[in-house]
């Protein structure tokens, strides 16, 4: 077995590899397509300029960050495992958005040019964009934990415990970047949106992407700093941390049995193989505009690839029948794969009805659009609450089945063959953000109107990708979580059995989590209301960013009115500036809320508990299980919190673009008018804060699994 598990190893690194390097070639390919006209090329150079600006700005912030934490990190632990391990995943995470975000505006005005030739070969440069981004995020990730995995159980030598906790340290590295990316982008992205729509569209009455909105250049900036760079963090760090979790889990549960550890990063390095030939079959049928369609060809194609290629990983590692040392067979794990690979399916569809252009949700928004904007609003957020029912549904379903199939570990690797296709996820998601600002180029470069109705075209199956790739988020990032609060709960019972007399868990016994006991309440409470209060202040950071930016842009406007007489140019510098001091600025609070809130929890609680009962036994105990209830609280909540603002946001947005097709009015309608209110509230909800929510959930369980790791020291 040790010389399979060796080979396995390399094949898995193997995979990586072949990522990283196709994500190279097909780089070298997409930078040979033309860039157009010297006015498209000044317009492009400027996304790129403030993109870059405020993506270096955001790394230094982070990078303070990260220095304290790694010193923090080697205080605690003593050794190099887990600081090690925190630096590989934050810088493996942070090149993944950098190099997102770089592709991005490389491949934003080429795709402007090849819609001037047709739609089949403008969709053809933002999907190759995109797919470079999907299988460098899925690349990083494998290579970084199939590495460390074996600089951790070869040349450090590290022993069991060792490697749990270089894994851990891992995903809190990847989960610290993706936090920060996501609030910081998405504070960015939607303070220019809202800000220059509220001035420009509602005020001035020009255009989206007008190039006399001083805010246009910035909002373009934000579509690449916070759809590309923070979903590419953000879906990094949810395969780092699934996986982590799932081998972590299969190390403490089955400790005898080492595949077990090697298979959740077996069935990724499967899965890149099929996602990478899944991108060839994403092409246009001639003659055919379904652009929605092309894209989930390469998406079904990848999923039965990956049905194939789990069943040959778990026969070739585990076999199919029974698992010595484990309840369960490899037949059943691979079952569990495959629910995986359904449930992913299945959210993909509900999360396109409800955001998509052609279905009842998003209709019935633009509909109550013309009775007015509160009705828009009602609709809208009735809408959002309605579209968490059926994707936790399927979630209960998936629990559910792959539990009674694999127990804990069977959820895991449901969660895992969900991740497995992250690259090709990734790969639609980033195709977004280049048909957005390909659209913008156009406007601002003034070229003929059939190639803007191109760019139009895809980017209104962009901006349902967008939406779907963050259903998908939320999802895996939901039952994800469950897998590491599923290694919380073993963990403490690993240095339970193993306490030494007067350590932290001496004595401590087995936790139950009874809904009796008050601490256990307690936490559900206060990991329900967190969430809540993170989604809050993400929104008002928006709030306020845009706020900034309607000053700066009625400024410009009274300042010189050659702008909107079209004969001055704005300074649009000046809002890209702005907009980077306002969100490395708000994004800090609500990212320290996750990081903190763990561990103020389990100290105020153990010191109340210790107090009462006179027993610092008891009072350990009762800290515990609050801590683990916070867990509990947090994923449930900020399951649906996650869930309806993604949905509700994109109902929004997308109803606002059925309006400006010419359905209830068109533009320049009262509908239309109400519908740009709606489409204001949604954009903080589906872009900065909802999005957001996910490394949150995650974040607060690793900061938990770190902390009793550190009791234990």
């Amino acid at each position: 077995m040790g010389s399979v598990m060796d080979t396995t190893l390399m094949l898995i690194i193997a995979a990586g590899i072949i990522a990283v390097v196709y994500g190279v070639i097909t780089r070298a390919s997409l930078m040979k397509a033309s860039t157009g006209n010297e006015r498209m090329n000044e317009i492009a150079g400027a996304i790129q300029e403030g993109a870059k600006a405020y993506l270096n700005k955001q790394y230094k912030t982070i990078a303070i960050v990260g220095v304290f934490v790694t010193v923090l990190l080697f205080l605690f632990f003593r050794n190099a495992i887990a600081p090690v391990g925190f630096v590989l995943g934050a810088v493996l995470s942070g090149i993944a958005g950098y190099v997102g975000m770089l592709v991005s505006v490389q491949a934003n005005v080429r795709t402007t040019e090849a819609s001037r030739q047709s739609l089949g070969a403008g969709l053809n440069i933002a999907f190759k964009a995109g797919a470079i981004t999907g299988m460098l995020v899925a690349g990083l990730a494998l290579l970084g934990l199939a590495v460390y995995y074996y600089v951790l159980t070869g040349p450090m030598g590290a022993n069991e415990r060792g490697v749990i906790d270089g894994l851990v340290s891992l995903s809190l590295g990847a989960s610290l970047i993706s936090v920060f990316a996501r609030l910081g982008g998405g504070i960015f992205t939607k303070g220019a949106d809202v800000g220059g729509d509220l001035v420009g569209k509602v005020e001035a009455g020009i255009p989206e992407d007008d190039p006399r909105n001083p805010a246009t250049i910035a909002d373009n900036v934000g579509d690449n700093v916070g759809d590309c760079a923070g979903m590419a963090a953000d879906l990094f760090e949810t395969y780092v941390v699934t996986i982590a979790a799932t081998m972590v889990l299969g190390s403490i549960i089955f400790s005898g049995v080492g595949q077990l550890a090697l298979y959740p990063m077996a069935i990724g390095a499967a899965c890149i193989v099929t996602s990478i030939i899944g991108t060839y079959f994403v092409r246009l049928s001639k003659g055919s505009d379904n652009v929605m369609g092309a894209l989930y060809k390469g998406l079904i194609v990848t999923g039965i690839l990956s049905i194939a290629a789990i069943y040959g990983v778990t026969s070739y590692l585990l076999g199919m029948g029974e698992i010595a040392g484990t309840p369960f067979s490899g037949m059943d794990l691979f079952l569990c794969g495959v629910v995986g690979l359904i449930i992913t399916g299945l959210i993909v569809m509900i999360t396109e009805y409800y955001t998509g252009t052609k279905f009842r949700p998003v209709r019935s928004v633009a509909e109550a659009s013309e009775s007015g904007h509160g009705t828009n609003v009602i609709q809208g957020l009735a809408v959002s609450m309605e579209a968490t029912a059926i994707p936790v549904l399927i979630i209960v379903f998936g629990i559910i089945a792959t539990y009674s199939l694999g127990g804990l570990y069977g959820i895991a690797i449901a969660v895992t063959a969900m991740l497995g296709v992250a690259g090709m996820i990734v790969a639609l998601d980033a195709f977004g953000p280049v048909t957005d600002n390909a659209g913008g180029i156009a406007e601002m470069a003034e070229l003929p109107s059939e190639v803007r109705n191109t760019t139009d075209m895809l980017d209104a199956v962009g901006n349902t990708t967008k939406a779907v790739t963050k259903g998908y988020a939320i999802g895996s990032a939901g039952l994800g979580a469950l897998v590491l609060f599923a290694a919380f709960y073993k963990d403490i019972e690993y240095f339970a059995a193993k306490a030494e007399p007067g350590t932290f868990f001496d004595g401590l016994g087995t936790l139950t989590f009874s809904l009796t006991d008050p601490y256990v309440i307690v936490g559900l409470f206060i990991g329900g209301l967190l969430p809540y209060l993170f989604g809050a202040w993400a929104m008002q950071s928006v709030g306020r960013a845009a706020g900034a930016i309607v000053e700066e842009v009625r400024r410009q406007f009274k300042a010189d009115p050659g702008i909107m007489a079209g004969t001055s140019r704005p300074d649009y510098a000046r809002a890209v500036d702005l907009l980077t001091g306002a969100a490395i600025k708000e994004m800090i609070k609500p990212s320290l809320l996750p990081i903190l809130a763990p561990i103020v929890l389990f100290f105020v609680i153990q010191f109340i508990a210790t107090a009462v009962t006179g027993d610092k036994v008891a009072g350990n105990a009762a800290a515990l299980s609050a801590l683990g209830a916070m867990l509990l609280g947090v994923i449930v909540t900020g399951l649906f919190v996650a869930l309806s603002m993604t949905a509700g946001g994109g109902a929004w947005d997308n109803a606002k673009k059925y309006i400006e097709d010419g359905n209830h009015g068109g533009k320049g309608s009262e509908a239309h008018k109400a519908s740009v209110t709606g489409d204001t509230v949604g954009d903080p909800y589906k872009d900065t804060a909802g999005p957001a929510v996910n490394p949150m959930i995650k974040i607060t369980n690793i900061i938990a699994l770190l902390l009793i790791a550190v009791l234990a020291h």
